[in-house]
C-alpha cells in the first residue's frame, strides 16, 4: 500500500540543482540552433569562413580627383547580369576568391594595375586551410563596374600581402610584403598577371608595407621595419634611394623616420601618387581597430638627407550602416589611379564590417557569462543545501622540520597562517549560507524560480555571444555582384511616429540606396525629424489617394524599388532576400504577402486560405519589390485610367490593380513569393490602421476583382508555394 503523504520520500536538494543545470544545458542547445540561419542560402550566395583578422572586402570608387572619391554605386553605373543597377560595392570579396577555386577567408589591401584597355586588381587573399596570405588578382574590362577573378598568382612557404605592383623599363613587377621570411624581394612577371619569377632580394630586412616611386629622377623605397629596436606598431618609416629598382639601395641618412611634428609616423596605406605636381602618401593608422584609419600626407621634403611631409584633409563619407555596411567598421588600404578611358581617378579601398578581434571578443563575453552562470548555480546549490563545501584547514598546517634558511622559513609560516584564515572565514561563510533557503516553502520556491530565470537569461546572453554571429544582415550579391533600392512609403500625419520607427530601422540595411516618403495628407516632416543612415526624400502629393503609391519619379536613382507600408517591421535579412529574387526575376512583382484570387465571380482570399490551396496569384504591394520604371508606367498608362478611376472611388486596390496589369501583359508568372522570418504590423499599437475591418475590407477588395477582371481578363495561373527551390518560398 502506497505511504501516508506525510512519509513518502522528499527529493533530495541535489535532484532540484541536477534538474536546474540539465535545463540550463537544454536552453544553451536550443538556442544555440534557434540562432542559426532561419531559412537556406542558396549556393551562389556563399559566406566567407569567419576569421579572427576580420571579414575584409575590396570595393571600387570614383572620383573627379584623389580627394573627391564616392563610391561606384553613386555613378549609377549599371550592369546587365542580375539586373544590378546600380553596381554596388563591395566589388571583391572572398566568396568571389572561393568560387575561382581559391580557399579564401579574406580579401585586403588591393593595388591596380592599368594595362592593355584593363583593370588587373592584385590583393592578398588569405587561405583558411593554411592559415597564411597569398597573392590573388581580379580584371575588369568595364572601368571597375564587374570583375573577373583570375585565381591565386603568387603563393610562397610564408606569409604574402601588400602587392605593390609598377612597371619599369616595360617589365611589370610585384614587391609584395614577405616580412615573415625576413627579407624584401622583387619578382617579375613572366606572363603577366598569372605567373611570376624571383627577381631579386632587395633588401635584407622584414620591411613591411614598402612602396617604390621615381620622384624628381630619384627612386625611392619607403616602408616599415618593425624589428628594428624599439619600433612602434605605427611603424616609423624607413627610406632608401636609388638610382633605379634593380641597383643597390642606400639608407635615407635619418633612417628610422619621424614624419610628423611630434615624431609619430604612420606606415604605408596603400602607393603614393602626384597630384597637380604634389606628391603625397598615404598612411594607415595602427591595427584600425575602429573606425577608418587612412590618412593622406603631402610630402614637402624628400631627398637623401631629409624627409618632411605634412597631414592633408582627406573627407572621405564614413559609412552610417554599421555592421550591415561591408566597410562600416574600417579600413587601412586605398590605392589611387588616373584613368584614361573615364578621364576620373579611380581607387580601390579595402574594409570590414566588424572591428579587429571581434569573434574573440564575443568568445571572451560569452565564455564569462557561462562561468557567472556556473558560479550562481554553485551558490543556488549552497542555499538550498545541495552543496556543502569546506576546505580542509590542513592544507594550510606549516611544516614542523628545521629549514637551514630561517628568513624563508619565517616567510612560508606567515603565508600559511594568511591562507590559513582565508580557508577559514570562507568555511563560515558557507555555513552562513547554506540552507538559507527552505526549497519546500513556497517562498523558497519563488526564489528558486526567480535565480533560474536569472540563470536562464545568462546563458542565453552567452550563447547569443558565441554562436549568434556578428550580427551583422548582408546582402545577397548575383554572380559575384551587389546592387541597391529605393524604399517608397505611403503615410500621413497621423502616423509619423510609426514613420520615425520605420526610416532609423531599415535606413540600416545594406542594399537600401535612398528612402522615398510618400506623403499624403498633413503637415510633412522636416529632415531633422526623421534619423537616418541614408538621404531620405519626402514628396509631397497634392492629392489624398492611393495612385500616388506608383506616381512616376524621375529622381528615383536605382532601377529597383521596394514599396512597403510604414506600419511593417521585419528583419534587414528579409529584405535582402526580397531584393536577390527580384534581381533573378526583375519582370515580376516579388512580395512577403501571398493572396490567391479564384472562384466565380474572383472571391479575394488570404494567406490562409492560400496556403490550404497550396498557391497563390497574387501579392501585396504594400510589401513587394518591383522594377519601377516598368511598374509605374503600366500603372498610368491609358488602359490603367479606369482601374485607378476604381482605385479613387473605394479608396482601396492599388495593389490588385498593378497585379492586374502584370498578369495582362504575359502569360507567364508575374508574382514570387518570398517568406519573412517574422513580420510585426505597428498599426496595431497605433489605432490608425487603414483597413481595421477585415471582413470589410475582403469584400472591398472582392468587389475590385470582379470589375478588374471584366476590364483586363484573369489573373495567372496559381503558382505553388515552395516551387522556386531556393527555400524561401515555403
Amino acid at each position: 500500500s502506497p505511504r501516508p503523504a506525510t512519509q513518502r520520500r522528499r527529493l533530495h536538494p541535489a535532484a532540484y540543482l541536477s534538474a536546474a543545470a540539465t535545463l540550463l544545458a537544454l536552453v544553451a542547445a536550443a538556442f544555440s540552433r534557434a540562432l542559426g540561419p532561419r531559412f537556406p542560402s542558396p549556393p551562389d550566395a556563399r559566406r566567407c569562413r569567419p576569421d579572427p583578422d576580420g571579414s575584409w572586402s575590396a570595393g571600387v570608387f570614383l572620383g573627379d580627383s584623389p580627394f573627391a572619391l564616392k563610391p561606384i554605386e553613386h555613378w549609377g553605373i549599371s550592369a546587365d547580369a542580375g539586373a544590378a543597377w546600380p553596381v554596388a560595392n563591395p566589388a571583391v570579396t572572398c566568396a568571389d576568391v572561393a568560387q575561382s577555386g581559391s580557399p579564401s577567408s579574406f580579401v585586403a589591401s588591393p593595388f591596380l594595375f592599368l594595362q592593355g584597355g584593363g583593370i588587373y586588381m592584385f590583393f592578398e587573399t588569405k587561405n583558411p586551410v593554411t592559415s597564411q596570405g597569398d597573392i590573388a588578382a581580379a580584371v575588369s574590362k568595364d572601368a571597375g563596374a564587374t570583375w573577373q577573378q583570375l585565381g591565386v598568382v603568387l603563393d610562397e612557404e610564408w606569409h604574402l600581402s601588400y602587392p605593390y605592383v609598377f612597371s619599369y623599363n616595360s617589365k611589370v613587377y610585384m614587391m609584395p610584403e614577405s616580412s615573415k621570411n625576413g627579407d624584401l624581394r622583387l619578382y617579375r612577371a613572366l606572363d603577366f598577371p598569372l605567373k611570376w619569377t624571383l627577381e631579386k632580394v632587395l633588401l635584407e630586412k622584414p620591411l613591411v608595407d614598402s612602396v617604390i616611386i621615381n620622384f624628381r629622377g630619384s627612386y625611392w623605397l619607403i616602408g616599415s621595419d618593425l624589428s628594428s629596436y624599439g619600433a612602434k606598431q605605427n611603424g616609423e618609416l624607413s627610406i632608401w634611394y636609388s638610382s633605379s629598382p634593380l641597383a643597390p639601395w642606400n639608407p635615407h641618412r635619418h633612417n628610422t623616420i619621424g614624419s610628423m611634428d611630434n615624431g609619430s609616423s604612420f606606415r604605408n596605406g596603400g602607393r603614393p601618387f602626384v597630384y597637380d605636381g604634389d606628391l603625397y602618401r598615404i598612411g594607415k593608422q595602427s591595427g584600425g581597430v575602429s573606425g577608418h584609419s587612412i590618412k593622406v600626407f603631402r610630402v614637402e621634403i624628400l631627398t637623401a638627407n631629409e624627409y618632411k611631409e605634412i597631414e592633408v584633409p582627406f573627407v572621405f563619407d564614413k559609412p552610417r550602416k554599421g555592421r550591415n555596411a561591408w566597410n562600416g567598421a574600417r579600413s587601412h588600404h586605398l590605392d589611387v589611379q588616373w584613368l584614361p578611358s573615364s578621364q576620373l581617378w579611380i581607387g580601390v579601398m579595402d574594409g570590414d564590417r566588424v572591428s579587429s578581434n571581434d569573434s574573440v571578443h564575443r568568445l571572451t563575453i560569452g565564455y564569462m557569462f557561462y562561468g557567472v552562470t556556473l558560479l550562481l548555480v554553485l551558490l543556488l546549490g549552497g542555499l538550498i543545501g545541495a552543496i556543502r563545501c569546506t576546505i580542509p584547514l590542513r592544507w594550510c598546517v606549516p611544516h614542523t622540520e628545521k629549514r637551514d634558511d630561517f628568513f624563508h622559513s619565517k616567510q612560508q609560516f606567515f603565508l600559511k597562517y594568511k591562507l590559513s584564515s582565508l580557508f577559514s572565514s570562507l568555511n563560515k561563510l558557507g555555513s552562513l549560507l547554506g540552507g538559507r533557503i527552505n526549497y519546500r516553502t513556497w517562498k523558497g520556491r519563488v526564489y528558486v524560480v526567480l535565480v533560474i530565470l536569472v540563470l536562464i537569461f545568462l546563458t542565453c546572453l552567452g550563447t547569443h555571444c558565441i554562436y549568434g554571429g556578428n550580427g551583422a544582415e548582408e546582402p545577397y550579391p548575383i554572380k559575384g555582384r551587389y546592387s541597391q533600392f529605393t524604399l517608397l512609403t505611403m503615410t500621413y500625419d497621423a502616423r509619423l511616429w510609426n514613420l520615425k520607427m520605420f526610416v532609423e530601422h531599415y535606413s540600416k540595411c545594406a542594399s537600401v540606396r535612398e528612402i522615398v516618403v510618400i506623403w499624403n495628407k498633413g503637415r510633412p516632416p522636416v529632415q531633422n525629424e526623421l534619423k537616418s543612415a541614408v538621404p531620405v526624400r519626402v514628396r509631397v502629393e497634392d492629392k489624398n489617394t492611393l495612385n500616388n503609391r506608383f506616381n512616376m519619379d524621375e529622381k528615383i536613382k536605382t532601377r529597383a524599388v521596394m514599396e512597403l507600408d510604414d506600419d511593417i517591421m521585419m528583419p534587414c535579412d528579409d529584405l535582402e532576400r526580397g531584393f536577390k529574387v527580384w534581381r533573378e526575376h526583375p519582370d515580376r512583382i516579388v512580395g512577403y504577402y501571398p493572396r490567391l484570387a479564384e472562384g466565380t465571380p474572383l472571391e479575394y482570399r488570404n494567406e490562409r486560405y492560400a496556403r490550404q490551396q497550396g498557391g497563390y496569384n497574387m501579392v501585396l504591394t504594400g510589401a513587394a519589390f518591383m522594377d519601377h520604371g516598368l511598374a509605374f508606367e503600366r500603372y498610368w498608362s491609358k488602359k490603367a485610367e479606369v482601374g485607378r478611376k476604381m482605385v479613387d472611388s473605394f479608396f482601396n486596390c492599388e495593389d490588385v490593380l498593378l497585379n492586374f496589369l502584370f498578369a495582362n501583359a504575359s502569360s507567364m508568372s508575374t508574382v514570387e513569393y518570398v517568406k519573412p522570418a517574422w513580420a510585426i504590423d505597428m498599426s496595431k499599437f497605433s489605432g490608425v490602421a487603414i483597413s481595421r475591418n477585415t471582413q470589410a475590407h475582403y469584400h472591398v477588395r472582392s468587389k475590385c476583382l470582379a470589375k478588374f477582371s471584366e476590364v483586363y481578363g484573369n489573373l495567372t495561373a496559381k503558382r505553388l508555394f515552395s516551387s522556386r527551390g531556393d527555400g524561401w518560398d515555403v
